[in-house]
C-alpha cells in the first residue's frame, strides 16, 4: 500500500490533470512541477515538526484547488500549443512559397498556352494566403512566448484570436491548394507523373498531417 501522502498528492494530481487539455509532453512536465512543488511542501512542513497527517492537509491547502489552478496552467498549455502551430505553419509557408514554382520549373507544358484567368488569379491568391500565413505565424509565436513568460489576461485573449486567424488561414490554403492542384492535373495530364511535381505532393501532405495534429491540439486548448 502507498504512504497517506503519495495518495494524497496523486489525487489531487489526477484531478488537475483531469481539467487540463494540451500537448502531452508540456502537460506532462507542468504535472511533474507541480508534483515536486507538493512534495517539497510536505517535507519542509515534516521536518518542522508537523505530523505526517497535518503536514498533508497544509501542503495540499497551500497548492490550492483544481479550479483554482486549471486557468493558468491551461493558459501555458495554450501558450505552448499556439507557439507548435505557429512554428509548423511558418516552416510549411516558408517552404510553399519558396518552393511552389520548382514543381512546374522545367516541364514540358510551361511554355505552352497561357493558363485560364481564373487559373492564375487562384494561383496568385494562393501566395497572397501564404504571406498571410506566414505574418500570422509570426505573430503567435511571438504571443505564444510573451504569454509563457508573462501574467497577462490580453496575452491570451490575442494569441486566441491570432490562433483562430491562423487556423482559419491554413483552412483557406487547403482549400485554395486543393482546387489549384486538381485544375493544374486538368489542364496538363502530364503533370501526375511529372516527378518534382510528385515530390512536392508527398512533401506537403506530410507539412498537412503536422499541421492538422498541431491545430487540433491548440483547438483542444481553447475549449
Amino acid at each position: 500500500m502507498r504512504a497517506y501522502q503519495d495518495v494524497l498528492v496523486e489525487e489531487r494530481l489526477r484531478e488537475l490533470a483531469g481539467r487540463l487539455r494540451g500537448p502531452a509532453r508540456l502537460k506532462a512536465d507542468l504535472l511533474t512541477e507541480a508534483r515536486h512543488s507538493l512534495q517539497d511542501a510536505v517535507e519542509a512542513y515534516r521536518e518542522g515538526g508537523l505530523p505526517r497527517a497535518e503536514a498533508e492537509r497544509r501542503a495540499v491547502a497551500e497548492f490550492g484547488s483544481p479550479a483554482q489552478l486549471a486557468p493558468d496552467y491551461q493558459a501555458e498549455l495554450a501558450a505552448g500549443a499556439l507557439r507548435r502551430l505557429a512554428v509548423r505553419a511558418l516552416a510549411v509557408a516558408v517552404v510553399l512559397m519558396a518552393g511552389g514554382d520548382l514543381t512546374w520549373r522545367g516541364s514540358s507544358w510551361s511554355d505552352g498556352p497561357r493558363p485560364p484567368e481564373g487559373y492564375l488569379l487562384l494561383s496568385a491568391s494562393l501566395n497572397g494566403i501564404w504571406g498571410l500565413v506566414a505574418a500570422l505565424a509570426l505573430a503567435g509565436l511571438l504571443l505564444g512566448i510573451l504569454a509563457a513568460r508573462y501574467r497577462s489576461s490580453r496575452l491570451p485573449r490575442l494569441g486566441r484570436a491570432v490562433g483562430y486567424g491562423l487556423t482559419g488561414g491554413l483552412l483557406g490554403g487547403a482549400l485554395a491548394g486543393s482546387a489549384l492542384f486538381g485544375w493544374s492535373i486538368t489542364l496538363w495530364e502530364a503533370a501526375l507523373s511529372w516527378p518534382p511535381m510528385i515530390i512536392g505532393a508527398v512533401v506537403v501532405s506530410v507539412g498537412w498531417f503536422a499541421l492538422a495534429r498541431a491545430a487540433r491540439c491548440w483547438l483542444q486548448t481553447t475549449c
